[in-house]
């Protein structure tokens, strides 16, 4: 059994321990953090199943350390010679936030300094160690003095899916796309728009969630590599992500943009993962969207924010006409994420509910109309 860790973004945390405990394990939250245990078939399944985390982590040990001597030791002391073989790599990468050892670079020098004694030791190595082999990245973190030693399990984040060929100038990221439907509660049963798709991303993890397709399935993972892993663990937990899928399930979703470019790239990245011949893509302004559909249906988006000068008052109209479409259909649900702080004044109407996020650095708010019942 390993002690893992799913790191997300601040503000989907609840969102990630659910995908977690759906896989079967218990979760224990922190910011940015979850926590759980499992053996080497849960550090497979994390890879290959959770949508909205960024990384998941083996953590190798957890301790207090206020001087360097006392990292050192702490370090050395940890096994992390089950992890490791004689010829692995093991890059460290450093933070120090609010502790005494602040130099990151010492840091990371004295906690690769441990793992080498420690690897040595145990593997009766003399001389140099090789590093020809597989990839541990390992991450020394501190934070208030409190350090933990982790490996990452991923490799590319997992926000790389591996379908998105080309991308415009500021792509929302795939995990993040899947969080806001994830936290719209659509599965499929109603038709979707997203009339501000760009490269498609929304659109096409919407879709792979409809399908129960797993996310990670066309990708590949540092891990695989690792001989803590049985051999073709991978391969055939892919195989029964593949059984479970719903290939034939009935989807609609619309996507649209005012950028016929942006159209071609998100139908590129659409065939890319096998899923083009199910969304319908349609170069379109928003401000000519209109909805001929009687019964529920829903509307995920990321507009433009209106940060840059001279787009205020084309934004600002923009978000009008969201409202405009809002109160000319009662059972439209709505889900929008942007930086604006008049959102609700500019629709005309207070969101049900509001979730802060972080669209990389910038704070945003998810604002959720649910239709009328």
């Amino acid at each position: 059994m390993y002690q893992l860790l799913a790191v997300c973004p601040m503000g989907l945390e609840a969102i990630v321990a659910k995908e977690v405990q759906e896989l079967g394990y218990d979760t224990r939250v922190e910011n940015g953090r979850i926590y759980f245990n499992g053996d080497a078939e849960a550090l497979v399944k994390a890879n290959l199943w959770l949508r909205t985390a960024d990384r998941v982590k083996l953590i190798v040990g957890q301790f207090k350390a206020t001087t360097f001597d006392e990292l050192f030791e702490k370090t050395k002391a940890l096994p992390w010679h089950e992890i490791i073989p004689d010829d692995g790599q093991f890059p460290v990468q450093g933070r120090s936030l609010k502790s005494v050892l602040h130099s990151v670079p010492d840091v990371q020098a004295i906690t690769k300094k441990a793992i080498v004694e420690k690897l040595k030791s145990e593997h009766a190595v003399s001389g140099w160690l090789d590093e020809s082999g597989a990839k541990f990245p390992v991450e020394v973190n501190i934070l208030k003095d409190n350090v933990l030693l982790t490996i990452d399990t991923s490799g590319s984040g997992l926000n790389k899916r591996g379908y998105r060929l080309a991308q415009g100038e500021a792509p929302i990221k795939e995990t993040l796309a899947a969080s806001l439907v994830k936290l719209a509660n659509w599965t499929g049963d109603t038709p979707l728009i997203d009339p501000f798709c760009g490269s498609g991303t929304i659109a096409i993890e919407a879709c792979l969630i409809a399908q129960n397709i797993a996310p990670g399935f066309n990708r590949s993972f540092v891990s695989e590599k690792w001989s803590i892993i049985p051999d073709g663990l991978f391969d055939q937990l892919r195989a029964e992500a593949d059984a479970q899928a719903d290939y034939d399930k009935d989807i609609q979703i619309y996507a649209s943009d005012i950028d016929p470019e942006m159209i071609e790239i998100a139908r590129r990245n659409a065939d890319e993962v096998g899923v083009g011949d199910i969304i319908q893509f349609e170069v379109k302004d928003v401000n000519t969207l209109t909805i001929d559909h009687d019964g529920p249906i829903g509307l995920i988006g990321n507009p433009p924010y209106g940060e840059r000068i001279g787009e205020r008052d084309e934004v600002e109209e923009m978000y009008r006409y969201l409202g405009t479409l809002l109160q000319q259909n009662p059972q439209l649900s709505m889900y929008i994420m942007t930086s604006s702080k008049e959102f609700e004044y500019l629709v005309n109407r207070k969101a049900t509910k509001r979730r802060k996020l972080f669209n990389g650095y910038i704070e945003t708010t998810y604002y959720q109309y649910w239709a009328n019942k």
